[in-house]
C-alpha cells in the first residue's frame, strides 16, 4: 500500500517541483544513510555520498517510473550504486597515485618538450564547443567518462563519439 505522502512525492517528483526533494530528505534521508553506511564507513564520505545519491535522484526524477518499482527501492538503488560508485573511484584514486620519487616527468630537459604540443589549449578552441566540452572535461578537469556523461548531462555514447571526433580533429591539426 502507497502511503499519501509517498503519493505526494512522487506527484511533485514527475511534477519537477522542489518541495519533492525536502520531502525525501525529512523522510528517507536518515535511512538512505544506512544504506551508505554499510558499504562506507568513513562519516565525512557517506555524507557526500548521501548528498551525491540526492542531486541523482533530483536529476532523474521525471525518469522515475512508479509502475517498474516502489520509491523507497528507486531511491535505495540510486543510492547504493553511487556508494559503490565512489569505493571504486576512491580505489581507483589511490592505486593511480603518482610516486614523485620515482617519476621522470620532472627530468625532461626544456629542449625535450615539443614547442608544437604546449599550445594544445589554443588548438582546443578551433575545435566545435560541443567536442571542446567533452574533451576539457576528459583531459584537463580529470573527469571519467562516466563522470563528463553525469555531469554534463550528456549520454555515455554520446561522450565517447565526441572524444573520438575530437581527437581524430585534434589528430588533423598536429599530424597533417
Amino acid at each position: 500500500m502507497i502511503s499519501s505522502i509517498e503519493k505526494e512525492i512522487v506527484s511533485l517528483l514527475q511534477k519537477g517541483d522542489k518541495k519533492a526533494i525536502s520531502l525525501l530528505y525529512e523522510n528517507y534521508a536518515d535511512t538512505l544513510y544506512g544504506v551508505i553506511k554499510k558499504i562506507i564507513t568513513d562519516d565525512d564520505t557517506a555524507q557526500d555520498v548521501l548528498q551525491e545519491s540526492f542531486v541523482k535522484i533530483w536529476r532523474y526524477s521525471k525518469k522515475y517510473d512508479a509502475s517498474k518499482a516502489k520509491l523507497f527501492t528507486w531511491l535505495y538503488r540510486i543510492s547504493y550504486n553511487t556508494a559503490i560508485d565512489k569505493i571504486r573511484s576512491l580505489k581507483n584514486k589511490n592505486s593511480n597515485e603518482i610516486q614523485i620519487e620515482t617519476s621522470s616527468v620532472y627530468k625532461i630537459t626544456s629542449n625535450a618538450l615539443n614547442e608544437d604540443v604546449l599550445d594544445i589549449q589554443k588548438h582546443l578552441k578551433s575545435l566545435d564547443e560541443k567536442y571542446q566540452i567533452v574533451l576539457n572535461a576528459l583531459f584537463f578537469e580529470g573527469m571519467t567518462q562516466q563522470e563528463a556523461s553525469e555531469e554534463l548531462d550528456i549520454p555515455l555514447g554520446t561522450i565517447k563519439s565526441r572524444l573520438k571526433i575530437g581527437l581524430r580533429e585534434l589528430k588533423k591539426i598536429y599530424n597533417p
